[in-house]
Order: C-alpha cells, then sequence, then structure tokens
C-alpha cells in the first residue's frame, strides 16, 4: 500500500495480489478520519506495509509538508504498522500529465510511489 500524503487529499494505492502491479484505489479527505480510514482499509486488505511518499524539493531539502508526513507516519506506527518513506518528486503532476486533472489523481500519485518502491526493491 502507498501513500501520497497532501495537506487537502491523501491519495491511496496498493498492488494486485501478485504484489507486482501498483493500482490507484481512493482518494482520501485530510481530516480526523483520515488515520481511521487508512487503517480500515490495511485491514480489510490485510496490508503489511505502507509506503508514504517522502516529499523533496529537486535540491534535495524537505518540503513543509514532510512535517506532516512524518507525524502521520508516527500515528501508523503506533498502530503496529510497518511505514516505509520513499523518495518522490512531482508525482502528482506526473499522475496530472499522464491520465489529466480527475478526481483519482491522488490515488494514481500513490500508485506512481508505490510502482517506483516495487521497481527498487
Amino acid at each position: 500500500m502507498a501513500i501520497d500524503y497532501g495537506a487537502k487529499r491523501v491519495g491511496v494505492a496498493s498492488t494486485d495480489e501478485s504484489g507486482l502491479f501498483a493500482i490507484p484505489r481512493m482518494v482520501l479527505e485530510n481530516n480526523d478520519q483520515l488515520l481511521e480510514k487508512v487503517i480500515k482499509f490495511k485491514e480489510e486488505h490485510h496490508i503489511e506495509k505502507i509506503v508514504i511518499g517522502e516529499s523533496r524539493n529537486f535540491e534535495g531539502d524537505y518540503n513543509i509538508i514532510q512535517e506532516e508526513i512524518d507525524r502521520f507516519s508516527n500515528e501508523l506506527e503506533k498502530f503496529g504498522v510497518e511505514v516505509i518513506s520513499h523518495p518522490e518528486i512531482l508525482t502528482t503532476k506526473e499522475a496530472r500529465e499522464l491520465q489529466g486533472n480527475t478526481a483519482m489523481t491522488d490515488a494514481s500519485a500513490a500508485a506512481l510511489i508505490l510502482k517506483s518502491y516495487i521497481d527498487s526493491n
């Protein structure tokens, strides 16, 4: 499972049963129910790890939102979730270029993060 964490929306993707293909699943509002919804999805789909995009700029420095991402990752870990940070730059922009700006853009960005993680391991 992968997450593209944004200030307003959070994209979620997971693999197919083979673990080889990343599939956009849903976009969640970033609100007080986010953690609960992510945990529920993880449990319903028997997911062992969550890959979260690590937000950096072109110079390699963390973007401002990385502090929020780190807090969210820590909350997930309190539930016994294995969280893996994976570098990502402009995945939302890439998703828009591939499919246009749709309701699933953030989920597609999460799928790009997951695909990158799968390819690197």
